[in-house]
């Protein structure tokens, strides 16, 4: 009752812009603190990163205006005495400058594989984070790749990484989302379609067509929506004959010069003179093939990886082709990040390789509990069927122990409980297949078990009302009796389900509050599993409040012996008790997580997520929000075609 009266609750109309500005800033500080963990990850833990250059490109169709160049970060004024000759001008706007001054704020940042857009991106978050004032909107980042162009509207899919990733409530992220206080920042158009053989992008990419098409007809007040998008330039040239992003700036990353390059080397070595004859060879022949190769950060980095410890740099002078130098390079990347960040549990570098091969099988973005079919979709569906039949066994061996009726009636009654409870569709949104309950915002403890109640708590209750008359009314009761004490029956079993579902949802939905933090991977397991718990404990809770009405209703008629008032409470009792332990078992992320880890033996470590952690922090994998994602798609690629350390 408390918590139906506080979720009628409703805000003010007026402060609401208050209210979404306040959401607005707790989610900025989890975004600066996350975007900027994965930053730093990224530049490989230094704390001079390179000032990649920028420049306006002419685009395809209408496009914004906008300043001709920028610079990443901001260039000091007058430059350092000590800078190299590589053309650091004064005066040129960094990210976060170059940004205001677009109109309309529409970007669209292309390079070549490994130039820096993620980075890009990620510096465009944090630089507009550390200056942000009130009213301005959050930069968040996307992975595009996890949108379902075919059904999802663009609008809805911001919404649904705000509920993901962020914790937010259905009605405060279409808060956040139609006051224009998140920016989209869409990073990796290129990876939504399979490429060709040879990395180049398909002559036919149907989701990113129609990713541009949406992200072109996006409006915010009646003016081009703000958004940030990533892309390969060779991806966004083919598509560009079919499908722009008009009202849109391009710019193109520029290659890192031969001078910042060897200054980026030389700054990261703790022997400078080992790495002498590679940046010698890279000054000396600037328009060489090594300085053309190396003119990357992701290859800078891997090569700062690679020789941080020991070998000899001038080994790459031999390497002439891309080919080359990647497996050169990637050959020995996952050893050297192995002992620069040596874990307790003593990692091998061949154990590495062999689990992250492994995990190449999956879609770019990790999910914990997406990752079941690269155990055999067979094997982890036929041990999940088993663990749902054992379970609906023992909710029958509890429910034959408890009622006296007799085996048949309550094998009927509890299978129809059972199953209805397994297989009834929840009114939920489903966000990379993690289940979102819809209620949320101002009123979520009562829009919860409005919903419950009145769909998937009737469904139970009809079932197991249905079943309970046919076994219990005599035969020859005839059709209209029957239907009609089914459904008596099952307002007195099966509302309880969806009265105490709902309560349960309302209460750890919460009451239209702030989110509590950025979402992690293993915590959307962890509180979707809370969550049933909380629903397998607050529906018996709800059946024995119903019970305790009802027998106190029975007081006023004829006494009851004590058989009849043990087998009544027993029947109103036993079917919410096995809702809650089926509910609770049956297709729980959770569950299905547990079972692949199981069938995953011998190919990935048990404890997967200490592993996945690790990783991240040794610079093989990357945080994605609610997931996981290789450091680069080069790098997943490669392990892709070698198996074997």
């Amino acid at each position: 009752m408390l918590v139906s009266v506080l979720a009628l609750r409703r805000y003010p109309e007026s402060n609401t812009v208050d209210l979404a500005r306040g959401w607005a800033a707790d989610l900025a500080t989890h975004v600066q603190e996350s975007e900027g963990r994965v930053y730093n990850q990224l530049i490989g833990g230094d704390t001079k990163p390179i000032n990649l250059a920028f420049t306006l490109q002419p685009g395809h169709g209408r496009t914004a205006m906008a300043p001709l160049a920028g610079r990443l970060l901001p260039i000091p004024d007058p430059p350092p005495a000590l800078l190299l000759p590589s053309s650091h001008p004064v005066g040129v706007l960094d990210v976060a400058a170059y940004w205001r001054q677009v109109r309309p704020q529409r970007l669209v940042v292309t390079g070549m594989a490994g130039a820096g857009k993620t980075v890009f991106a990620l510096a465009l978050i944090l630089a507009l984070l550390k200056d942000r004032t009130e009213g301005d909107p959050v930069p968040i980042r996307i992975p595009v790749a996890l949108w379902d162009t075919t059904g999802t509207p663009f609008e809805t899919f911001v919404m649904r990484r705000l509920m993901a990733a962020y914790g937010f409530g259905r009605a405060q992220a279409a808060a956040l989302v139609q006051q224009g206080l998140v920016l989209p920042v869409l990073d990796g158009l290129d990876e939504m379609d399979p490429t060709l053989p040879d990395g180049t992008p398909a002559p036919d990419a149907p989701r990113a067509r129609a990713a541009m098409e949406q992200l072109d007809s996006h409006r915010l007040h009646g003016n081009p929506g703000p958004v940030v998008l990533t892309c390969r330039t060779a991806h966004l040239d083919a598509l560009a004959a079919r499908s722009a992003l008009r009202d849109a700036a391009q710019v193109t990353i520029a290659p890192v010069p031969p001078a910042d390059a060897a200054a980026y080397l030389t700054a990261r070595a703790t022997d400078p003179a080992r790495w002498r004859p590679l940046t010698d060879h890279v000054i000396a022949h600037p328009t060489g093939a090594l300085a053309r190769l190396l003119s990357t950060p992701w290859r800078l980095c891997l090569t700062a990886t690679v020789y941080h410890e020991g070998g000899n740099p001038g080994d790459l002078t031999d390497c002439s082709t891309e080919q080359v130098l990647d497996g050169h390079l990637l050959a020995r990347f996952i050893p050297a990040a192995t002992r620069l960040h040596p874990h307790p549990c003593a990692y091998g570098p061949e154990q590495v390789h062999r689990w992250l091969n492994h995990l190449t099988g999956a879609r770019t973005d990790l999910v914990l509990h997406d990752l079941w079919p690269l155990a055999g979709r067979t094997r982890v569906r036929v041990i999940d069927i088993a663990l749902t039949a054992c379970a609906v066994l023992l909710a029958a061996i509890v429910s034959y122990v408890a009622l006296p009726s007799g085996l048949g009636e309550v094998a009927l009654v509890t299978v129809a409980v059972a199953v209805s409870a397994a297989l009834s569709k929840r009114r939920e949104l489903t966000v990379s297949r993690i289940r979102i309950p819809e209620a949320g915002g101002f009123r979520p403890a009562l829009e919860a078990a409005r919903l419950a109640g009145l769909t998937s708590g009737l469904k139970v209750a009809w079932w197991a009302g249905f079943s309970t008359a046919i076994v219990v009314l005599p035969s020859g009761a005839g059709l209209p009796i029957t239907l009609l004490a089914a459904l008596l029956l099952g307002f007195v079993t099966g509302l309880p389900f969806g009265l105490g579902k709902g309560l349960a949802v309302g209460l750890e939905t919460g009451l239209g509050g702030p989110p509590a933090k950025e979402a992690r991977p293993w915590q959307l397991l962890r509180d979707d599993l809370l969550l049933r718990l909380a629903i397998g404990l607050m529906v018996p809770l709800v059946a024995v409040t119903a019970a305790l009405l009802l027998l106190g209703l029975t007081l006023t008629g004829p006494p009851l012996t004590c058989e009849q008032t043990a087998a009544g409470l027993a029947i109103v009792l036993v079917p919410p008790m096995t809702f809650a332990l089926v509910f609770t078992l049956v297709r729980a992320p959770m569950r299905r997580y547990l079972i692949f880890l199981l069938c995953s033996r011998g190919r990935l470590p048990f404890r997967l997520v200490v592993f996945l952690d690790w990783a991240c922090e040794a610079g093989l994998l990357r945080y994605a929000g609610p997931a996981y994602q290789f450091r680069h798609r080069e790098l997943q690629q490669w392990l892709t075609v070698h198996p074997s350390p």
